[in-house]
């Protein structure tokens, strides 16, 4: 009985000199080298985070604070949380998300996700065939550089049109993204007016996009609007072959998801980037941005993606073009 007694004793002995003391666990109310600056600053970045991420119903948001909080020993300035909001990027973990300093600086989180630009040949495209180019567009969309953009999408459309077209091919490899308000805008003859896709949110909302009336638009609501009058192809409707590679990201993906499920409609080449995901922007107090990842890219049937977008043929960079055009021919 004394033996049981005395192992008992033991046990609790080591029990309670081994548990830590709650008073000692450092959570972002009790992290003592944080000053009140540095320590609201993060409780903001992580309170836009928690409301507003694509993953805010999946993500442990009492252990991502802690981990957060605890990237750095202590922080006395806002330039001090930086390795903070990096830690908390990575472990939101949706590989789109960044922020930008309020001087200019960008970075992001650990990514799995790497884009490597394809070097790009000008193609030879028959007489019989249309050709369009759509790059990433990094301008606002009340710039007039946005609607020179889309204007230049369609000039290439306006200078090859003519009645012998059989069809197009829009080539959206190495497009890695940016504002897709232009892009849709300029693509829109070749596309058609009406709903092209959707941002469909955690929390069941879906917010179309499309084109109509020479404009791209959000739910109805006109975004980027052509000055002078968009052009109309000769042959309305015509048959489109879109091209497609690993450096297609982001709003490059929007301008692909857009012709998913397009009548007359097929792509080529290899897996987007996988980033078809959209991202929104939010000032910070000291007006740094935090553009995070709230929703993911739907097509027109409201199939969501998240993840790369497979072609409807896999093409080699050799022969995407020559497929695209027998594709197109073969009527």
């Amino acid at each position: 009985m004394k033996t049981k007694l005395a192992l008992f004793c033991l046990l609790s002995l080591l029990f309670f000199s081994c548990k830590k003391d709650d008073s000692e666990i450092i959570t972002p109310q009790t992290q003592p080298h944080f000053s009140d600056i540095a320590k609201d600053y993060l409780n903001e970045v992580l309170n836009i985070m928690e409301k507003n991420s694509i993953y805010r119903f999946k993500i442990d948001w009492g252990f991502l604070r802690y981990e957060t909080f605890n990237a750095v020993s202590g922080a006395n300035t806002i330039e001090h949380t930086y390795s903070c909001i990096r830690r908390a990027l990575t472990l939101i973990g949706d590989n789109h998300s960044s922020y930008r300093t309020s001087n200019g600086i960008t970075f992001m989180g650990n990514s799995s996700i790497t884009i490597r630009i394809e070097s790009i040949a000008t193609p030879e495209i028959p007489n019989d065939i249309g050709y369009v180019r759509v790059a990433s567009f990094s301008g606002l969309s009340n710039d007039a550089t946005a609607i020179d953009f889309a204007y230049q999408i369609q000039g290439q459309m306006k200078q090859q049109d003519h009645w012998g077209i059989k069809g197009w091919i829009v080539d959206l490899r190495n497009n890695t993204g940016g504002n897709m308000w232009p892009m849709l805008a300029g693509i829109g003859p070749i596309l058609g007016e009406g709903v092209a896709g959707y941002f469909s949110y955690p929390d069941g909302r879906d917010i179309s996009w499309g084109f109509k009336d020479g404009a791209s638009v959000q739910n109805e609501t006109y975004v980027i609007t052509l000055l002078r009058d968009s052009y109309n192809l000769l042959v309305p409707n015509p048959r489109v072959a879109v091209l497609l590679n690993s450096a297609v990201a982001s709003s490059g993906e929007i301008i692909a998801v857009s012709f998913i499920g397009r009548e007359n409609t097929k792509s080529f080449g290899s897996p987007t980037s996988g980033l078809s995901t959209s991202n929104q922007s939010f000032v910070l107090s000291d007006r740094a941005i935090l553009n995070l990842t709230t929703a993911y890219q739907a097509d027109r049937n409201k199939r969501k993606y998240g993840v790369p977008i497979n072609p409807d043929q896999m093409s080699k960079s050799t022969t995407i073009i020559n497929d695209a055009i027998s594709w197109i021919r073969d009527l």
